[in-house]
This record gives structure tokens, C-alpha cells and sequence, in this order.
């Protein structure tokens, strides 16, 4: 076994670059797993902060010096900011109280329907089985009202907390934009003065994460405008909340269009029953969606990152399980740091001890 090991050892941590790498790649996922909903507001504004850059840099490529193109950047970052949380966000949250005091109405209108079922195919369903499904599911609606009425209870703490987001990422945000420079070099600072292999994980990265987050933010735009316009054209119910989850279910791959389908198609179907403008709600969701995955993603991503659909649903089930909601959103590039290093990460051939033992 301490063969095995000395052997794995000097095949992937024979430079101190590798261990240094490994030692920070541990402290990283610690970080997560005890104190990432904590780091969530800085991780968050780094983000933000790193797809402004490629505004800054675009308004300085355009002729604008250096401050005014920050100072632009942050204005816009700062209008969209306060316009989702302010307008945005209250609308959607408005519409899902609401939805939640209709479902007693859709439930027994579904119920009425699951009624039928056992007199129209006796041999696939039974009154039993409608009964025990129908008794569980006003469990669950109960718990619904429980869960609505204890976050009701709970609102004070949680407006407080989106106060302090509301404080903290604008402000973070603006010295991530004002003093990138100054914080790139303190971060280099700590690192070796010779470091390939980090030079090589970080240009793989910023080339894959940035036009990838960069595009994805271009998307959810696209996809949610146009959900909201096609939502209130066919006169549904609760626009803004369910354009807003198909504009943020594009942000999952496979998973999100399949989840946000549910809630389109319910809300669909209990307003308007199986009638033509039931059938117009779906065709035109299924519509935007093929259109988004064969039109809109090729065009935005013919750069991007390059993962496996198998490695994209891995990295969403295991970045969800280690870090919640925040690990769902930063699947992705999160999957691409891991294969950046696991591309980047030096073999023993590559080493001058290796090719000069080749040359004898």
C-alpha cells in the first residue's frame, strides 16, 4: 500500500507548485462546506464584479479612460441591481403568494379530474388508488400553507438579511471594480514567483468562465424578456414569476428547462383547461426552449465551456448537495476549474528530470 501511494505521490505531487495547488484546492472546499453560505455575499460579488470587468474593458476598448469606464460599469451594475431586487423581485414574490392562494382551487379542480380516472381505465387505475393519492396530496398542500405561514413569521430575519445584501454587494462590487489591480497583486504576492501551472489554469479558465458567465447573463436576459412578453400576449397568469424561473432555469442545464416546465404547464392548464389557449401557453414555451438550445446557445457559447452533459449533471448533484442553492449556480464553473486543473496538471514527462532520464 505505502508503494502505491509513494508512486501516486511522485506521479501528481512531485513540484511544490502541486502541492501548493492541492493545499489550496482542500482549503477551498473546507471553506465551502462550513462556511459558504457565510463567504456567499463575497463569492457573489466577485463574480459580479468579474463579468462588469468585461464592460470596463469594452467602454476602455472603445476609447474611454480607465475611471470613467469603471464608474459606467458600476452605474449600470448598480441600476440593474436595484431594479431586479426593488421592482423585479417584490412583483414575482407578489405573484407566488398568490399562486399559493389558489392551490386549494387547481387542487380540487385536479382532483375532480382524478375522479373520473377509475371509471375511464378501470384496468391501469383504481377509486383506491386515486383516494390514497388524492389523501397524500392534501398532506402536502397543508405543509405548503404550514412552510408559506412560517416563512411569513420569518420575514423579519429574512429582511434583514436582504438588507444587508442589498448594502454589502454594491459596496464589495465597486472595490473589486476600483482596486482589481491592487488586490490581483496582493493576491499574486503570496503565490511562487514561478507558477506554470497556475498561469495555465488561470488562462484556461478566464478564456472558458468568462465567456460562459458572460453569456449566460446575455441569456437569462434574452430567454426571461421574451418569456414575460409571450406570457402577458397569451394573457397567463403570474407572468413575471414564471418568466423569471424560465429566464433562471436556463442557468442549469437540462435540469432547469425540465423543472420550470411543471409549473408553466400547471398554471396553463388550470387557467385555461384543455382549450386552444392552453395549447398556444405550451407551444410557445416549447418554442422558446427549442429556440434558446438551437439558435441562442450556439451563438453565445461557440467559445464556452466544453463539459460533458454527464459532467455537467454530476457537478450540479454534487456542488447542490456540498453548498445549497449557491453550489447549484456555481456548478458549472466550478466543473470547469476541476477540468482546467485536471488538464493543466503536469505529468512526470513533463518535468526536466524526466526528459533529460528520455534523452540517456
Amino acid at each position: 500500500m505505502m508503494e502505491v501511494l509513494e508512486k501516486w505521490y511522485r506521479r501528481y505531487l512531485f513540484e511544490e507548485e502541486s502541492i501548493l495547488l492541492l493545499v489550496l484546492l482542500l482549503i477551498s472546499v473546507a471553506l465551502l462546506m462550513t462556511i459558504g453560505d457565510i463567504l456567499a455575499p463575497l463569492l457573489a460579488s466577485l463574480v459580479l464584479a468579474y463579468l462588469m470587468q468585461g464592460v470596463a474593458n469594452l467602454l476602455q476598448r472603445s476609447g474611454l479612460p480607465p475611471r470613467l469606464s469603471v464608474a459606467l460599469t458600476y452605474l449600470i451594475f448598480v441600476g440593474a441591481f436595484f431594479t431586479i431586487t426593488l421592482l423585479l423581485l417584490p412583483l414575482a414574490w407578489r405573484q407566488l403568494v398568490s399562486l399559493a392562494g389558489e392551490l386549494p382551487r387547481m387542487f380540487d379542480q385536479g382532483r375532480q379530474l382524478l375522479v373520473i380516472l377509475p371509471e375511464r381505465y378501470p384496468e391501469l387505475i383504481s377509486a383506491n388508488q386515486v383516494n390514497q393519492f388524492v389523501t397524500a396530496a392534501q398532506g402536502e398542500l397543508a405543509g405548503v400553507g404550514q412552510r408559506i405561514v412560517t416563512w411569513s413569521l420569518a420575514g423579519i430575519p429574512g429582511l434583514f438579511i436582504i438588507m444587508v445584501y442589498m448594502i454589502l454587494i454594491p459596496l464589495l462590487v465597486f472595490f473589486f471594480l476600483k482596486d482589481r489591480e491592487t488586490l490581483t497583486q496582493w493576491f499574486v504576492s503570496m503565490l511562487p514567483a514561478e507558477r506554470p501551472l497556475l498561469n495555465r489554469i488561470w488562462r484556461e479558465m478566464d478564456q472558458q468562465v468568462s465567456n460562459y458567465a458572460r453569456g449566460k447573463v446575455v441569456e437569462v436576459m434574452i430567454v426571461g424578456v421574451v418569456s414575460y412578453l409571450a406570457f402577458t400576449w397569451l394573457n397567463l397568469n403570474y407572468t413575471a414569476l414564471l418568466a423569471l424561473l424560465v429566464g433562471l432555469s436556463v442557468i442549469i442545464p437540462y435540469v432547469g428547462a425540465t423543472l420550470v416546465t411543471l409549473p408553466v404547464v400547471a398554471v396553463g392548464f388550470f387557467q385555461f383547461g384543455l382549450t386552444s389557449e392552453f395549447y398556444y401557453v405550451v407551444g410557445v414555451y416549447l418554442a422558446i426552449q427549442a429556440l434558446d438550445g438551437n439558435v441562442l446557445v450556439p451563438l453565445l457559447f461557440s467559445e464556452a465551456v466544453n463539459l460533458h452533459p454527464v459532467a455537467i449533471i454530476v457537478a450540479i448533484l454534487f456542488f447542490g448537495g456540498v453548498w445549497g442553492l449557491w453550489g447549484v449556480f456555481f456548478a458549472i464553473p466550478l466543473a470547469t476549474l476541476i477540468k482546467a486543473i485536471i488538464n493543466a496538471w503536469p505529468e512526470p514527462s513533463d518535468t526536466p528530470e524526466a526528459t533529460q532520464q528520455e534523452t540517456l
